[in-house]
C-alpha cells in the first residue's frame, strides 16, 4: 500500500521569517504560523477559539522568497510534508516536528500604497519568476494531472484555485 505524507494549512505568521543559508548557498527559511478553531460551547453557549503553532521551514528559493515577501501577521497557505528531526543539547536529545513547506501561497490584498500584501501568489519548491506569461505554480512541477485540474478550476478539498494574471515580479 502507498503512503502520503502531505499538510495543508492556512494562517498567520507568528514572527518574520528568519533566513539561513547552509554550508553550500541553500536558503532555510523558518517561521511558525497560528491557526484557531473557533467553536461554540454547546453547554454554556460562549464562543470558544484554540490555536496550533505549526513550525514552517522552507528551502532554497522558495526560503528566500519567504524570507523577502513574508511578515509576522500575514496570512498565507503553506503545503508541504510532516518532517520529524532530532538533535543534540546537553547530552539530551530532543524532537521537533514540522512542516517542510513544498508551496506557499500568500493571502490577503494590497495595501493602500498599492504595494503588494499577497493577493493569491503561489510560489513552490522548484518555482521560477513569472515573466508575465501563464504560469501555473498552484501544484508541484511534474504533476500535470493535478496542475491540470488546478487549472481548470477543478481543484478540491478546500486547494485554492490558480492566481490571477498580475505584474508581480516573481
Amino acid at each position: 500500500m502507498a503512503s502520503l505524507n502531505k499538510a495543508m494549512i492556512i494562517g498567520n505568521l507568528g514572527r518574520d521569517p528568519e533566513v539561513r543559508y547552509t554550508q553550500d548557498g541553500k536558503a532555510v527559511a523558518s517561521f511558525s504560523l497560528a491557526t484557531t478553531d473557533k467553536w461554540k460551547d454547546k453547554a454554556t453557549g460562549e464562543n470558544r477559539e484554540k490555536t496550533e503553532w505549526h513550525r514552517i521551514v522552507a528551502f532554497g528559493r522558495l526560503g528566500e522568497i519567504c524570507g523577502e515577501y513574508l511578515s509576522k501577521g500575514k496570512q498565507v497557505y503553506i503545503e508541504g510534508r510532516l518532517r520529524t528531526r532530532s538533535w543534540e543539547k546537553d547530552g539530551i536529545t530532543r524532537y521537533t516536528t514540522e512542516i517542510e513547506a513544498t508551496t506557499m501561497q500568500m493571502l490577503g490584498a494590497r495595501d493602500a500604497s498599492g504595494s503588494y500584501q499577497g493577493q493569491g501568489n503561489n510560489m513552490n519548491a522548484g518555482s521560477r519568476p513569472n515573466t508575465g506569461g501563464s504560469q501555473n505554480n498552484n501544484m508541484n512541477p511534474g504533476n500535470s494531472q493535478q496542475s491540470d485540474m488546478a487549472h481548470e478550476g477543478g481543484g478540491h478539498m478546500g486547494q485554492p484555485s490558480p492566481p490571477p494574471e498580475d505584474d508581480i515580479p516573481f
